[in-house]
Formats: C-alpha cells, sequence, structure tokens
C-alpha cells in the first residue's frame, strides 16, 4: 500500500487493518504541524482501503500534547505565528466518525492533545502502566479542542474535573469512567484479543454504523467553531506564551520560582 513518506509518524498495514505510530522520541511525541499533516496524509488512504485503524505511541508515551518547543520557536522575537487548530481539530473528527473502527492502544502518558488522540478514537486498550491527563490550565490554556471529544466518551463533570485538577489519572480510574475501554499488564495482547473479533466486520457495514452515529450525535460538529475561537484564544495570550517559553528554556512550571 502506498503512502506518503513520514518523519513523524510509522505507518505498517496488515490487510486491511493499518498502524499509525507517532513516533517524535525526541519531542516526547508532542504533536506539531507535520505531525498532524502526515497523519492526516494517512488517513486519506485508510478511508478507502483500511477497516481498522490502531493508533499508537511509544512505550512510555503514548502523546504528550503540543510541542511547547514549536510553539516558543515560532513567538521568537516577539512575533507570533499563531497556528491554526482547525487542521487537528479535523483530525480527531475524522477518527471518530470516519469509515472504519478506531482503536487507540495507548501505552504509558497520554497527556493534552494526547487525550484528544484517545477520547476520538471508538475503542480504547490500554497497558496497566498508562496514565491519562489535562495539563493545560498549568499555563494559562485549555483543551479546547479536546473537549468535545472526551465530554462525548465520559461526559461533562469527568472532564471538567479532569480539566481543573491537572493530575494524572490512573488507567483503573480511565476505565471506570469510561475513557478506556479495556487494559491488561500485556497490552499487546489484549490488542491482538479485540482484533480477531472486529477482522470478522465489513467495512460497508462498519462505514454505514459511523455514518449513523455521526447522523444521531452532532456534537462534534456543533462544538468546532467555538473549540477553534477558544483554542485561539490562549494561545494568542502573550502571558501564556511566556509561561510556555520559560518552560521550554528552564523545565520550570508557571507556579515554580525563579531559581
Amino acid at each position: 500500500m502506498d503512502t506518503p513518506a513520514c518523519a513523524t509518524l510509522r505507518t505498517r498495514f496488515d490487510g486491511d487493518i493499518a498502524y499509525l505510530q507517532i513516533h517524535r522520541p525526541q519531542a516526547n511525541n508532542t504533536i506539531n504541524e507535520q505531525l498532524i499533516r502526515e497523519f492526516t496524509a494517512a488517513l486519506d488512504v485508510c478511508d478507502t482501503r483500511c477497516k481498522i485503524v490502531v493508533i499508537e505511541g511509544l512505550p512510555e508515551v503514548f502523546c504528550f500534547g503540543a510541542d511547547f518547543k514549536e510553539l516558543e520557536q515560532s513567538s521568537e522575537g516577539g512575533e507570533s505565528r499563531q497556528q491554526d487548530p482547525r487542521p487537528m481539530y479535523a483530525l480527531w473528527g475524522r477518527l471518530a466518525t470516519g469509515p472504519f473502527v478506531s482503536i487507540a492502544h495507548v501505552r504509558g502518558k497520554a497527556n493534552a492533545g494526547g487525550i484528544g488522540f484517545v477520547a476520538a478514537c471508538d475503542i480504547v486498550l490500554a497497558d496497566a502502566a498508562a496514565v491519562f491527563s489535562l495539563s493545560e490550565l498549568l499555563f494559562g490554556l485549555m483543551p479546547a479542542c479536546v473537549l468535545p471529544f472526551l465530554i462525548r466518551r465520559i461526559g461533562f463533570a469527568k472532564a471538567n474535573y479532569m480539566t481543573l485538577m491537572t493530575q494524572p489519572v490512573t488507567v483503573q480510574q480511565a476505565q471506570e469512567w469510561g475513557l478506556v475501554d479495556a487494559y491488561e499488564e500485556n497490552s499487546d495482547n489484549l490488542l491482538r484479543k479485540n482484533l480477531l473479533r472486529l477482522r470478522r466486520l465489513n467495512k460497508t457495514g462498519v462505514a454505514r454504523y459511523k455514518r449513523y452515529l455521526h447522523a444521531i450525535d452532532g456534537s462534534i460538529d456543533a462544538a468546532e467553531d467555538a473549540a477553534i475561537t477558544a483554542n485561539r484564544e490562549v494561545f494568542a495570550d502573550s502571558q501564556n506564551l511566556q509561561r510556555i517559553a520559560r518552560y521550554v528554556r528552564t523545565g520550570q512550571f508557571p507556579w515554580e520560582g525563579d531559581s
């Protein structure tokens, strides 16, 4: 199967199953514009040829959210080039509504925008060491684009709690809340067991089912404009950008004093 060459994404195909691995080990598996472009191009292939799409990360970190170094570099010299959040939102929307079964296979840490990938998927499988967090408010930001997908999966109250507390949630708690469907010590084995069952489905049936689900649940489309506006507002705030730049340079969180 022909797919574009990728620098941030590793792709593997097994018949009509696609494995898309976020692979930015040098950047803690964070999200940058290139990853969004390459992921979107990979889904273009999956739309027509794949019945199942498995999203994976690295063993220690699934995805850690926005690439703060890229954000800091874009605002150097006092001239901030505001990034467009709409392609990222559209990418998660495709995982939620596309004509395939989307599976998030989470090992290690899923934080901030990483939760967007998780919550957008139809099925979430994890290993016993997986943790889930929304850290945005620590920097004066908010998970604006994540929340429509997260609320759709776990409800308003739990999504609000995760946002306000900013602390990691264990895989056990995540399963109780409905963010994770199943977890095992050996998540590779868990994934294999799920794929054995899902292989029995046919792509036409899956595509029709996903279209129907999207038709009766318009929450993702309804929230898009508000999510994009809120995202742009917090990432245009000069104080927030200063907090991000300080964290990139020193590793200190906003509440920590200067050394």
